[in-house]
């Protein structure tokens, strides 16, 4: 497994394999690498002859209210991990690098970044869509794994890459989970194991709501309404949104008659947590 940190290297190094005709699969990270991240890097193995992932901790997608120094880091048990799945190479580059003196440019995308947590993270998804797209042009990939956990952030890449006509498919891959339902997360260190229990209540709600669905509840107040109360019963958890959206525009919805997603964030102590499932 090679480790580049610089941008020119792992540009010249990718590109030099595309022109020997080779696939290259991406899969970013921001660290502290769990078997969720781990799941994404064996499904690109499946889908190209080189894999490529990146560990930065991208600050542009932080908010002012959010302390970057805290978010969990890493690095070597992530170099360990990634090379446990056969990992071909790791980009790691510096913010300095990213984003040098004199750096101005920003991707925005206007309604798929409102509401949900856009509506309380002024600014990440921007952050997110410019990262991204910097990543994409430095590694050069084909294909790009995402996992379904942060689905706005996957639907948020996906409209990027139609409305540039980028030349790089998307996939998303379904939320990992604990034998228990905990969607995994870097987050999840934060919790105690009380606070563990507690969260297990949002794959609970996304599963009794499917499950309603699927029995014939297609009204989506009365989907909502018995989501709010399996979740307001346990003690320490704030609602900050509970939708069912379209799954593709994640625009609300009145009626489930299409595919759609139910997304959720709550805050747990100090922590916060996002989940989501199909209807």
């Amino acid at each position: 497994m090679q480790i580049i940190r610089n941008i020119i290297e792992t540009q010249f190094f990718c590109l030099g394999l595309k022109n020997q005709g080779k696939h290259i699969a991406f899969v970013p990270t921001m660290g502290f690498l769990h078997e969720g991240h781990l799941a994404l890097v064996k499904e690109a193995k499946k889908r190209a002859e080189l894999v490529v992932s990146s560990i930065f901790v991208n600050p542009t997608q932080f908010t002012p209210q959010e302390d970057l120094s805290r978010y969990p880091r890493d690095e070597e048990g992530d170099l360990k991990k990634l090379a446990s799945v056969d990992c071909d190479l790791v980009f790691i580059p510096d913010a300095d690098q990213m984003y040098p003196e004199g750096f101005q440019t920003k991707i925005s995308l206007s309604e798929i970044t409102q509401g949900l947590c856009g509506a309380s993270r002024p600014g990440h998804f921007d952050g997110v869509a410019t990262v991204v797209l910097k990543l994409f042009n430095i590694t050069q990939a084909n294909v790009a794994i995402f996992g379904e956990k942060d689905y706005q952030q996957l639907a948020v890449i996906r409209r990027l890459v139609k409305d540039l006509n980028l030349p790089i498919e998307i996939v998303g891959h379904p939320t990992e989970r604990s034998p228990q339902g905990l969607a995994l997360s870097s987050r999840n260190s934060y919790l105690s194991e009380e606070e563990k229990q507690k969260a297990l209540v949002l794959f609970q709600t996304l599963s009794k709501m499917r499950k309603k669905c699927q029995e014939g509840e297609k009204k989506v107040s009365t989907l909502l309404s018995l989501g709010r109360k399996m979740i307001e019963q346990v003690s320490e958890i704030k609602i900050e949104y509970l939708e069912i959206v379209d799954a593709v525009s994640l625009k609300p919805i009145q009626k489930v008659e299409r595919e759609a997603r139910v997304l959720v964030a709550v805050r747990l102590g100090k922590t916060r947590l996002i989940d989501n499932g199909p209807l």
